[in-house]
């Protein structure tokens, strides 16, 4: 499955959101092997050297780490993840916020239409 990246915006920079969501998200768990960089440039349709580029990247704010002969493992620090997670959050609902605003909406009603979808999902 190819990964959807934006041209107008550096693929690395993409690469290691995508990675990080992957993390975060419990795709891959802490200590986990990541994929070779060749497997991990083919499933996102990208030139290895642009994989290894955001790995190397991920590796350097200690996201991941490598094992010199046996390839990338995740971070087994739990509360680096839990911050990276809390600030990935914390990014999406200030984007919300700010869309809902420029929607015309209040506080209030973002707050309400916010728990009226929060029961239909609990409901699905």
């Amino acid at each position: 499955m190819t990964w959807n990246l934006d041209n107008n915006i550096p693929i690395y920079l993409q690469i290691m959101e995508r990675i990080q969501r992957d993390i975060i998200s419990g795709r891959y768990r802490p200590g986990d092997k990541l994929p070779s960089v060749r497997e991990l440039a083919v499933e996102a349709a990208v030139n290895p050297n642009t994989m290894q580029k955001a790995l190397s990247e991920l590796e350097r704010g200690g996201l991941v780490y490598s094992q010199r002969t046996s390839g990338r493992f995740i971070t087994e620090d739990e509360e680096l993840l839990k911050e990276l997670k809390k600030e990935r959050a914390g990014r999406y609902l200030a984007e919300f916020v700010e869309n809902m605003h420029n929607l015309g909406l209040k506080d209030d009603e973002i707050l309400t239409l916010l728990n009226e979808k929060l029961k239909e999902e609990r409901k699905a």
